[in-house]
């Protein structure tokens, strides 16, 4: 069952794991098969192993970003987010939006990513 403490808990170990990039703090977040698209219409990340893989190799520095949300919807069922992240080396700046099906754990079923790179 999906609430916003338990969304909010979640990425708060999301932000854990994206400064870390610990395989632990990665695997911790997900459901042993969970699907992860890096785009809505992307070939997904599937289980634990290839989710972990995928995020190690498309990791980013950390300390090298900041990052601001807010819950647009928030049901038993799922949960969507929007996002500001900023990078800081190169400076750039994306608008997000995440899909997030979290279990009754609070860890994610499913997992999938929209971002807009706003304008230099």
């Amino acid at each position: 069952m999906t609430s916003l403490d338990a969304v909010t808990a979640w990425i708060g170990n999301y932000r854990t794991a994206w400064e870390s990039n610990d395989p632990d703090d990665i695997a911790n977040l997900f459901t042993d098969d969970a699907a992860y698209f890096t785009e809505p219409y992307a070939k997904p990340w599937l289980g634990r192993e290839a989710i972990v893989a995928g995020w190690l190799e498309h990791q980013d520095a950390p300390g090298d970003t900041t990052f601001e949300w807010h819950p647009l919807i928030v049901t038993e069922d799922l949960a969507i987010i929007e996002a500001t992240t900023r990078y800081a080396k190169p400076a750039r700046t994306y608008s997000n939006m995440w899909v997030l099906r979290l279990d009754h754990n609070g860890q994610a079923r499913q997992f999938t990513e929209w971002y807009m790179k706003h304008p230099d």
